[in-house]
């Protein structure tokens, strides 16, 4: 019996992932100072604002609340593994009643100063109306449950225009920048006796000082839990794309995606 002879037919190449996409400006200056500048500040007032809740660890609605009186929160009731975790994001590390309110304080005004100047500049340069602009049609409910199971499948970027923020991301944004950071500011100012003289209705616009106490926790508590999910979000994006494109406002596109062509003669980055 005589051996096959060899085939010459060549073997087909091995698949390979396609290739990345080019990289695009997508970021401008002030949208990268203010996202990290907000890192900071943020990271700061939960910390120095753990060591203040643990003066008087319960929260109550109203105006009054003391030791005698039933809260709708207290910080006992939370579960153990959550309590050691506070305790480790607490600044300063001891309790420190005095210097946990120096540093929320100071950096309450870096929050709020860096809120208003990226508010102004995002009006001058349009990044609100372009870029985060919620329309009707995105609040379908068709709409919104196909970008959450897109999600779902790690598909966080639009096809057809990569650098367009996705309709869940979109509402994230506006919650934090436009409820979330002003509810924070607002509150804030409500519990300072010396703000409550010179503007009285601080306390009758949040119910009450323990009322205003209660929401400050509830905005803080989702602003941090927005926090997390970002972060999440990022490293399954791609953390070093993502990281880059905040540093240096680059950012690669997907391999499978492109940017929108330009309505102009010169593209505008998104923010």
């Amino acid at each position: 019996m005589t051996e096959p002879e060899p085939s010459d037919a060549v073997e087909p190449p091995e698949p390979t992932s396609p290739a990345p996409g080019p990289t695009i400006y997508r970021h401008r200056l002030p949208t990268r100072v203010w996202h990290w500048v907000n890192a900071v500040a943020i990271f700061i007032m939960i910390g120095s604002g753990i060591g203040i809740l643990q003066a008087h660890p319960r929260l109550y609605w109203g105006d009054y609340g003391a030791n005698p009186d039933q809260p709708w929160w207290r910080m006992d009731w939370a579960p153990a593994w959550l309590n050691q975790a506070l305790d480790l994001m607490t600044i300063p590390a001891g309790y420190n009643l005095a210097i946990s309110r120096r540093w929320h304080l100071l950096f309450a005004l870096v929050l709020g100063f860096a809120l208003l100047g990226f508010m102004v500049t995002s009006l001058l340069n349009r990044h609100f109306q372009r870029d985060l602009r919620v329309r009707a049609a995105e609040m379908a409910p068709r709409h919104l449950l196909a970008d959450a199971i897109a999600h779902l499948k790690f598909r966080f970027h639009n096809a057809d225009d990569a650098t367009a923020y996705n309709t869940l991301q979109k509402l994230a944004y506006v919650a934090v920048i436009f409820v979330l950071i002003p509810a924070m500011l607002l509150t804030g100012l409500a519990m300072s006796p010396a703000m409550d003289a010179a503007w009285p209705w601080l306390l009758v616009a949040t119910g009450g000082r323990q009322s205003a106490r209660s929401i400050h926790f509830l905005a803080a508590t989702s602003l941090l839990g927005f926090v997390i999910v970002h972060l999440v979000l990022v490293i399954l994006a791609g953390m070093g794309n993502e990281i880059r494109s905040m540093v240096t406002g680059r950012w690669r596109l997907p391999a499978d995606a492109h940017a929108a062509p330009p309505a102009g003669p010169e593209p505008e980055p998104a923010e």
